[in-house]
């Protein structure tokens, strides 16, 4: 159950590996400082912050975003410490908020590694302040806990660090947030080559910046390593941290192997002087499924890192072109005749020869990233592959439950073409919500709602029928709720292959039918698993996963629906129900705060494109393309009726 934490409050940690998730209106400076048995910071060394991410047990993040995950390992932290303190700062002289007060209230969340919420903190109350101790990690008695701080500082980081005892707190302040401007935590190096046994690796030096771009700072090397899960800002895949120069470990967190994985096929010898040709599957995995898997997050890490060293380096030459302008134009004879206009002209001149350069790194790399797209996309399994692959018109019910499912595409402007499936982890670990609502995006508020909230309904739909067809036969169930019928034409492919647990859900009636339902074998699951009783379950309990689809949210909802409704999005996933639901939230707007958690808890989607998700390595902010089936086809019936095949055979 998590816990709700108001300011002062604290709570017991189950658990010493966690990871802290801060949801912020405007991008934020996150970082920590470990403090002694007095709460005292000893020394810049006990600080991690953007400039130097990592810390023996502790890593944050590179730069300022408006979400963060910082990877803490209580037992890997030396033995002097006893307090982790989790810091926010407005960045400076970036043309945001300069005070707490004009941006929505941040939000902290304390996970385990599997995703499931410990303790929540909203921080309320902030006006003047531009920084602010969100919490904090503390032992007592020799067992961890969280407290919620919520201390503002209208004097910024170099008075919150201060307050912490740090000596030459203005010092540090000022270089955290030079660093954070200037942005020198955002020159990541580009994609790495491959070695010849087709692995990417890491390269230790400094980014590939066509320009004298400043380095990043080098990186303390962590006793026990943590890296924060990587999430497209959705999905869980962390990667351990890699030593300098060698191999990134693409597993999973969750996946523990007893022995070193397949070794992954070899592309053929390139030429002198050309890329090692791309082949499918050449990342690490027990199986085909789980290389490609790890292959298409290394790709969308490339692409992430790549995107960030060009407008790194674009930033770099632009704020050259400027230094020089005022140093040459700081002279006022400069200003006179054409030693000004000159003066405009080499600084501008440099400003593209940078530039330029920097765009012939970006395409080398983008050119390498399109070629191994170009492999890997026709290898996708089913649950991996688009709508239009022709993988679909062969498929068959899997025995076994794939390792993960796609939710659509994601791409960056630097070339838009250029396609990363998004994938997310199966079981699901958290719900999802299909934004109905036209303020969403500037291209929801192209379209009537009626024609929006259609499209959300049949990108529900498609999401709903991959599920089914990705799941061995009769371990996945479907139900919906529809209180006014008005999703009738999207629920058509469902309801005609009779692949629905039951009718959809109308009226008050139906929807708390639906929700008792579901809320009982939660109770029922919960219960049984608590107390190592499986087998006394009732033998009408369905065990399977269980999907919740629900439309037009809050329409046919009363206080106790939404109550019952929040309890299946917090309770759901660990016991397999999971919800997927389409909704506008300004629908929603007369219950105020009350269901803030439960937006949070779900997965953010759309149904027509929208720049809205972030990766977890610099923050880009990734377009979301929604699945779509080509037009004509009727591969979404020939799927549904190979489900409603694969239960008749198995006697479901």
């Amino acid at each position: 159950m998590t816990a709700e934490l108001v300011r002062g409050q604290n709570h017991t940690l189950p658990q010493t590996r966690l990871e802290i998730r801060v949801s912020a209106g405007s991008p934020v400076v996150a970082g920590a400082t470990l403090g002694d048995e007095n709460g005292v910071v000893r020394g810049a060394e006990w600080i991690a912050h953007p400039g130097s991410p990592q810390l023996p047990g502790l890593e944050v993040s590179q730069q300022a975003a408006a979400g963060h995950r910082l990877a803490v390992d209580l037992e890997a932290l030396p033995e002097t410490v006893h307090r982790v303190t989790v810091l926010l700062a407005l960045p400076v002289g970036v043309g945001g908020p300069t005070r707490f007060g004009s941006t929505a209230a941040p939000f902290v969340a304390v996970t385990g590694l599997d995703g499931i919420e410990i303790a929540t903190f909203t921080l309320t109350g902030l006006d003047a302040e531009s920084a602010v101790s969100a919490l904090e990690l503390y032992r007592r008695q020799g067992a961890w806990k969280v407290r919620a701080v919520g201390q503002g500082y209208a004097a910024g980081l170099a008075e919150m660090l201060a307050d912490q005892g740090l000596a030459g707190a203005a010092e540090l302040a000022a270089s955290i947030q030079e660093a954070v401007a200037r942005s020198l935590a955002r020159s990541v190096a580009p994609p790495p080559p491959r070695t010849p046994e087709g692995d990417r690796v890491r390269q230790a030096s400094g980014p590939s910046d066509p320009g004298p771009a400043p380095a990043a700072p080098p990186q303390p090397p962590a006793a026990t390593p943590v890296q924060p899960a990587a999430d497209p800002g959705t999905a869980s895949v962390s990667a351990s941290a890699p030593t300098p120069g060698g191999p990134i470990n693409y597993a999973h967190p969750r996946r523990q192997h007893a022995a070193p994985p397949t070794p992954p096929p070899t592309a053929p010898p390139a030429q002198p002087g050309q890329a090692a040709q791309p082949v499918a599957g050449d990342a690490t995995g027990w199986s085909m499924d789980e290389r490609l898997y790890n292959q298409i997050w290394g790709m969308f890490e490339d692409l992430a890192r790549a995107a960030a060293a060009y407008r790194s380096a674009v930033d770099f030459a632009e704020s050259r072109m400027d230094q020089e302008l005022d140093r040459s134009l700081s002279d006022p004879r400069n200003r006179i005749g054409g030693a000004g206009d000159r003066a405009r002209e080499e600084a501008r001149a440099k400003r593209d020869e940078l530039t330029a350069r920097a765009r012939e790194v970006l395409d080398r790399d983008l050119a390498q990233l399109a070629a191994e797209a170009a492999v890997v996309e026709p290898a996708l399994p089913a649950a991996y592959a688009g709508w239009n692959n022709p993988v679909w018109h062969a498929h068959r019910i899997p025995m076994e439950l794939p390792m993960a499912l796609r939710l659509g595409d994601l791409h960056l402007p630097e070339r838009t073409g250029l396609r990363i499936p998004l994938l997310v982890r199966l079981p699901l670990e958290r719900g999802i919500w299909v934004d109905s609502g036209r303020t969403a995006s500037e291209a929801a508020a192209l379209l009537d709602s009626d024609r929006l909230r259609r499209l959300a309904m049949e990108t529900a739909v498609l999401h709903a029928a991959r599920l089914l067809a990705v799941y061995p036969p009769g371990e996945f169930s479907v139900h919906v709720i529809d209180p006014a019928g008005s999703a009738a034409g999207p629920l058509a492919p469902l309801v005609d292959a009779g692949v629905l647990a039951g009718p959809p859900a109308a009226g008050p009636q139906g929807v708390a039918s639906v929700l008792a339902h579901l809320t009982r074998r939660v109770d029922l699951v919960q219960m049984a698993v608590r107390a190592g009783a499986a087998d006394s379950l009732p033998p009408d309990l369905d065990t399977g996963e269980q999907l919740l689809v629900v439309n037009d949210f809050p329409h046919g909802f009363d206080d106790r629906a939404v109550t019952q409704l929040r309890y299946l999005a917090d309770e759901g996933p660990a016991v397999g129900v999971h919800l997927l639901m389409v909704a506008d939230r300004e629908d929603a707007s007369a219950y105020g705060p009350v269901l803030d958690p439960l937006w949070r808890s779900l997965l953010r989607i759309t149904p027509v494109a929208d720049n809205h998700l972030a990766d977890p390595w610099v923050g880009h902010a990734w377009t979301y393309e929604p699945p779509v089936t080509p037009p004509g086809s009727r591969v979404l019936e020939q799927v549904l009726a190979a489900v409603t095949a694969a239960r008749r055979a198995a006697g479901r």
